[in-house]
């Protein structure tokens, strides 16, 4: 039991450190008007039900000179009603062996785009007028920017355990839009919406190099900051809502499968980041149930109830789920655990065999004591 105590001591002074970044950092996305040609880059594979919304504020907005929207070999009526709306299609063809679809389709759609500055959303984001503006004016500071959103979810239960891994994120890396950027392997970003310069993507290579990632966005902004790009993860304030699950167990199966970063984050990371998410949210939760919780249970459900109330503002309606989300942070390190040990390789009915995944990746350090990472290529490519 003291080593224990020990060890959740160290937990909760590491966490503390990175919820005090909290304090000191760059200003949310406002609303921006740009003379500067964009163009939208949207893969898209079964979206009908949900790329509509997404399309037509686009579509409306005078930032935006065209909107590319990549059929990444939809099943639905995606292309159709894309086309319908005004977008330009594209007709994605089937990923190489190696390549996930998602970052092989974001490939084509950038080869597509005819502007240097390209912004690509997800199809179930719903962007705001201003939004284009301001990751466009953002570029003129960093070369790869990255959004968070206000998440639209459905009901306390889905709300409250999106919220608790949502508190995971910050337990593990800190609040959104460090001042000061973190070391290449513990940056993070949000693939739901990124800028960058076409030109300067198409020379690095970005998604080529991260193609048989399913965590694709965490691995391409680790991957560019080795190279010495300047990436930043902005919050998007009230310009970008996301409407990502239907319900609780969306989140739990999609988002669970997705947040541990297994693919991007070596095995020492990986042990030290489930520590301070068991230690410092979980255990105390469990102590409480239990009826022994220790002065230290106590002071860290403090700081993560006053956590919960500032995440209220990255919900467009925020609900008593939020508030609710730290009685499930034991579940929420459960799905963390599980999803580590036993990675998902699957999405939208196609599988990647992890035999085929080499190619040219990003090398994840092993741990909080390893090397820095940096981009390795493959001579087998």
């Amino acid at each position: 039991m003291r080593a224990l105590t020990v060890l959740q001591a160290a937990a909760a002074v590491t966490a503390a450190v990175r919820l005090a970044r909290g304090r000191d950092r760059l200003p949310r996305l406002s609303p921006t008007t740009t003379d500067t040609p964009v163009s939208v880059v949207v893969p898209a594979r079964d979206e009908e039900e949900r790329i509509g919304p997404c399309l037509k504020a686009l579509l409306a907005d005078p930032a935006v000179a065209e909107v590319v929207v990549v059929d990444d070999g939809a099943r639905d009526g995606t292309a159709a009603l894309a086309a319908g709306l005004g977008a330009r299609v594209v007709a994605g063809t089937p990923p190489p062996r190696g390549w996930v679809g998602k970052q092989w389709a974001l490939r084509q759609g950038v080869t597509a785009a005819v502007n240097d500055v390209v912004v690509t959303l997800d199809a179930d984001t719903r962007p705001a007028p201003g939004l284009v503006g301001a990751l466009t004016a953002a570029l003129a500071h960093h070369d790869l920017v990255s959004a968070g959103p206000r998440f639209v979810c459905d009901g306390v239960a889905e709300q409250a355990l999106h919220a608790s891994f949502l508190a995971t994120l910050v337990y593990r890396f800190g609040p959104i839009g460090p001042s000061t950027p973190p070391p290449p392997h513990r940056v993070v970003a949000n693939g739901q919406c990124m800028a960058f310069r076409r030109t300067a993507m198409l020379e690095a290579d970005g998604f080529g190099r991260v193609r048989g990632h399913m965590t694709d966005d965490v691995a391409l902004a680790r991957l560019l900051a080795a190279d010495g790009w300047a990436v930043a993860f902005l919050d998007a304030g009230g310009l970008l809502e996301v409407d990502m699950h239907e319900s609780a167990a969306g989140v739990w199966r999609e988002w669970g499968r997705s947040l541990p970063l297994r693919d991007v984050t070596g095995p020492g990371w990986q042990v030290a980041d489930l520590a301070v998410v068991w230690l410092t949210t979980a255990l105390p939760v469990l102590r409480l149930l239990s009826g022994r919780p220790t002065r230290l249970d106590l002071g860290l459900l403090a700081a993560r109830t006053l956590l919960a109330r500032a995440l209220r503002g990255n919900y467009a309606v925020p609900g008593p789920g939020v508030l609710l989300s730290p009685l499930l942070d034991p579940l929420t390190a459960v799905r963390l655990t599980q999803a580590t040990l036993r990675p998902v390789r699957s999405w939208r009915g196609r599988r990647y065999p992890a035999a085929e995944m080499g190619a040219l990746t990003y090398r994840p350090p092993p741990g909080p004591c390893g090397r820095t990472g940096r981009p390795v290529r493959n001579e087998g490519r």
